[in-house]
């Protein structure tokens, strides 16, 4: 219910945010248009643009670079999508082949690239050193982000803060950056754009918890992906860390060699020790922490509806289903 109100209150700005994105996807170069266009095209919820704008509207900004700039960041989480699923050799993504199971990695990676040298291209339009700044430290961020969890792969030793380090780099850095980006189109007081950005990063935080539950417990129609496919990939998310930590040396022992093996035939075997342990729940009680969190912090902004759906927005990442 709460992205259909959200659709409806920037029906008009995500309207314009598509205009943006179709003109600037363009390239002479016809298989970037065809990979840009499909994994653009495959679905999503659009949190990330949605961001940029909220924020944006939240501090009264009134002119059309948040457009430009919500554009940016989904053309950033696009590349992001795109060299994701080569390194982790999805082959399935929001119910869709992936664009590298379509049209190969080589395709994925260069046109990734595309998107992010677009990105570029289009922030420097906008004139603003701080808006620069920002995205590109969150690039940087996201790509550290990504190597660290290349390094955590297969590796059953990773405690919570290194697990919590990967999240905050990879996925909540670019939720924190359209924050951000909001508020310093709005020219925010410094203390209200911290405030905005530290939301972001609370939100994203929130998003990717759930994603991680939902690896072991949602129904594949709705999410458009493989349930263990992080097991598969070796990934030692939060659930797997607490059952390990919380579970009997056999239940440790065998959560051990799944995550080791990348092994998804044991993954019966660790869904049971999952739930026996109280994973799940105590996973989704963190992701409300930090749903809270991300609420807190924006308390003292000035009241709007769209701050209104900035709260609602941050009960949802912590309640989903999908």
């Amino acid at each position: 219910m709460l992205l259909e109100n959200l659709k409806q209150l920037l029906a008009a700005d995500m309207a314009a945010i598509d205009r943006v994105i179709c003109a600037r996807l363009h390239s002479e170069v016809l298989l970037i248009n065809q990979v840009g266009e499909y994994i653009i095209n495959s679905g999503g919820k659009r949190l990330r643009p949605a961001l940029v704008v909220l924020s944006a509207e939240a501090f009264g900004y009134r002119g059309k670079h948040h457009h430009d700039l919500a554009a940016v960041v989904e053309f950033i989480h696009t590349a992001t999508l795109l060299h994701d699923d080569v390194v982790d050799e999805s082959a399935l993504r929001r119910g869709h082949e992936t664009a590298n199971a379509l049209f190969g990695n080589a395709a994925s990676v260069l046109v990734g690239d595309f998107l992010y040298s677009r990105a570029f291209q289009m922030m420097v339009e906008v004139g603003e050193m701080r808006v620069m700044q920002t995205l590109a430290d969150a690039t940087n961020t996201i790509a550290e982000g990504e190597v660290l969890q290349l390094l955590n792969c297969r590796d059953a030793d990773v405690d919570a803060a290194n697990y919590m380090r990967v999240i905050h780099c990879k996925t909540a850095k670019l939720f924190e950056a359209a924050m951000r980006l909001g508020a310093i189109l709005g020219a925010a007081p410094g203390a209200d754009e911290e405030a905005a950005a530290k939301y972001g990063m609370h939100l994203g935080t929130a998003f990717q918890l759930i994603d991680d539950v939902l690896d072991y417990s949602a129904d594949e129609t709705q999410t458009g992906k493989h349930l263990g496919d992080d097991l598969a990939e070796g990934k030692p998310t939060l659930p797997l860390i607490y059952a390990m930590q919380h579970g009997t040396p056999q239940q440790a022992a065998v959560v051990r060699g799944a995550i080791e093996q990348g092994d998804v035939g044991k993954f019966d075997a660790v869904l049971q020790i999952i739930h026996a342990t109280g994973a799940l729940d105590f996973t989704r009680q963190q992701a409300l922490r930090e749903s809270e969190s991300a609420c807190a912090v924006i308390a003292s902004l000035a009241d709007s509806k769209y701050k209104q759906c900035l709260l609602e927005l941050a009960h949802f990442a912590a309640t989903r289903q999908y």
